[in-house]
């Protein structure tokens, strides 16, 4: 059962990254924004992410609450661990939320839309750094060796090597970079599907096309540092019986996403993209298992009695009744008819 919700968990992480991914690499190209049409550009990224932005956060929220209720030493041992990266992260969200919200129906004058585009954009590029630090940082395995020291009371160590330490390293940077690149790719390869006008189009496909390159730069290094920073995840990822079959199909994907932006067929892109993440994620997930927290935290050791279990799938279902209606109603009201008034944002080109 315990196996059952962390891929339960997992599923939710992923919709995450495609969902409030892309709105994070919204801002991205929102900061980037340039030439004569950065206003239309701008105009669009906020089109595409208002005004469902905020519901695409109930599937961090959704892995938030698993963790606490089904796996609660990890989630402990993170939060201790992790807790600056976690607590900026948090920051970033509700900074960009505001902002974005500030900017779209506050005042039109010139300085309130460049205080909060710049919020906005500098937001959206610091999160999404910070969740592949934390991510790089679970894998290396150096956030469970630092809560074993602070179970043994942590003698002789500084503040720094316990909660600094362990999530800044080469390795986690990369990740972070890694996080960003795959979030900007997935904007801009969906943006080329929002916009209605080819102008537009061919402007973000220039820039999921240079996003593209920056995944494979940043995935590369990361892969390259693992093999010294995160052994553990490094030998699954190249030397388990899943990986030629992973990388391959996630080199289909990726590749199918640079053709399909090449000879323009904006939706089987943004298909092939969204693969592409999830089978990247899916592989880190893999090559962890089974451990949450690794060296010591692993999905059995780390779960709850089996009733909180049972009782938690109990209301997932309950939940699941209610949730995937109002997100299906949501996306079709926004998204599939169109009928939504244009977000008055990207009033000013100057930002």
């Amino acid at each position: 059962m315990a196996i059952a919700i962390a891929v339960i968990a997992l599923v939710a992480l992923n919709a995450y990254v495609l969902l409030a991914g892309a709105d994070f690499g919204g801002g991205v190209w929102d900061l980037f924004a340039t030439g004569p049409r950065r206003a239309d550009q701008r105009a669009l990224i906020a089109e595409a992410i208002g005004p469902i932005w905020e519901a695409n956060h109930v599937w961090l929220i959704l892995v938030v609450v698993l963790l606490f209720t089904c796996f609660p030493p990890a989630f402990s041992g993170l939060a201790i661990a992790l807790h600056i990266p976690l607590t900026l992260m948090l920051i970033g969200i509700v900074l960009r939320g505001s902002a974005f919200a500030f900017r779209s129906y506050g005042s039109s004058d010139d300085a309130p839309q460049r205080r909060w585009g710049r919020v906005f954009s500098i937001a959206s590029l610091l999160t999404p750094l910070l969740l592949g630090v934390c991510i790089g940082a679970i894998a290396s395995g150096r956030i469970g060796t630092m809560l074993d020291h602070v179970a043994r009371g942590a003698p002789g160590e500084s503040f720094a090597s316990l909660y600094l330490l362990p999530w800044l390293s080469p390795f986690t940077i990369a990740v972070g970079a890694l996080a960003l690149a795959l979030f900007a790719f997935l904007a801009g390869t969906y943006l080329t599907v929002e916009a209605t006008d080819d102008v537009l189009r061919e402007d973000f496909r220039r820039r999921a096309l240079f996003a593209a390159i920056a995944v494979f730069v940043t995935a590369f290094l990361a892969l390259l540092l693992a093999r010294s920073r995160a052994p553990r995840v490094s030998a699954g990822l190249i030397a388990s019986a899943w990986a030629l079959p992973l990388h391959v199909l996630t080199a289909v994907a990726a590749i199918g996403a640079i053709l399909a932006l090449r000879f323009r067929r904006w939706h089987v892109a943004r298909i092939a993209a969204a693969a592409q993440v999830s089978l990247i994620l899916w592989g880190w997930a893999a090559a962890q298992a089974p451990y949450l927290v690794p060296p010591s935290l692993t999905v059995e050791n780390a779960a709850a009695p089996r009733r909180t279990q049972l009782i938690f799938l109990v209301a997932l279902a309950l939940g699941a009744l209610v949730l995937f209606p109002s997100m299906t109603y949501l996306f079709r009201l926004f998204k599939t008819a169109r009928v939504h008034e244009t977000v008055p944002t990207g009033r000013n080109d100057s930002v």
